[in-house]
């Protein structure tokens, strides 16, 4: 799945799971092997193989093979998109609270009597 298929209620429903997020976290910062992953984390290298998995299904990581070894790199595209939409969520919402804050000033009744 690339960033341009990614539907936003599935990449937060992989993100929900904290050990998903502190791997997307930990990946942002350098690709590494599931076997490395898993000595960093508290779970199995099997548990930490079904999270990159569903990364991956998401559109958040990339698998890439080095020899005998698979490396795991966190999609900045992908990361990027998903940053978008969310700015233009809240831009919606600080337009819209503007709007009922402007709206509550104007019915307020005037305390310089």
């Amino acid at each position: 799945m690339s960033g341009a298929d990614v539907a936003l209620p599935v990449v937060f429903a992989a993100l929900a799971d904290d050990t998903r997020w502190g791997l997307l976290v930990r990946l942002g910062s350098a690709p590494a092997s599931a076997s490395a992953l898993a000595a960093e984390f508290p779970v199995s290298r099997q548990a930490i193989a079904k999270h990159l998995a569903v990364l991956q299904e998401t559109g958040l990581v990339t698998a890439e093979k080095a020899g005998r070894e698979v490396r795991f790199t966190a999609v900045g595209a992908t990361l990027s998109m998903i940053g978008r939409e969310l700015e233009t969520i809240a831009g919606g919402w600080d337009r819209r609270l503007s709007s009922i804050k402007a709206q509550a000033e104007s019915a307020a009744p005037s305390t310089d009597q």
